[in-house]
């Protein structure tokens, strides 16, 4: 299956782990817009406000060419400050993205309690619970 990994900025030390080993199970991975510069938003943010615009536009219009091609997708969602199970807005557009194309939506941990839980219920992720081997 091939998979793409979601997940806020502060989780991208784990997407190397998680990715291995759903590579040993045989699947293939890809990886978030800004992978391999997690921090490019806050840098570019603090320069400019029209370029940040710019950027997170173009980050977004990516959700498309990521996702079209895979077959599901999978949140990591961890603590992050205090707030368990953690999930942003982009991350939430790449799951409702995920969903619009039909594809599969596994949660790494339960779904976070914040302003949009509804609609991740209305999602029906399937909830993985860190137990890796239920991709299937």
């Amino acid at each position: 299956m091939k998979i793409f990994i979601a997940c806020s900025k502060y989780f991208y030390s784990e997407i190397k782990r998680v990715a291995g080993i759903l590579e040993e199970m045989g699947h293939e991975v890809s990886y978030p817009n800004s992978y391999d510069d997690p921090f490019a938003e806050e840098r570019i943010k603090s320069m400019d406000t029209e370029e940040h615009i710019k950027w997170k536009g173009i980050m977004m219009a990516k959700d498309k060419e990521n996702i079209a091609p895979v077959d599901a997708v999978l949140v990591l969602n961890f603590e992050k400050r205090g707030l368990p199970n953690y999930i942003g807005g982009a991350t939430f557009l790449e799951v409702y993205k995920a969903w619009e194309f039909g594809k599969k939506i596994f949660f790494y941990n339960d779904l976070p309690n914040c302003s949009f839980t509804d609609e991740l219920i209305g999602i029906n992720p399937v909830i993985l619970n860190g137990e890796l081997g239920l991709v299937r």
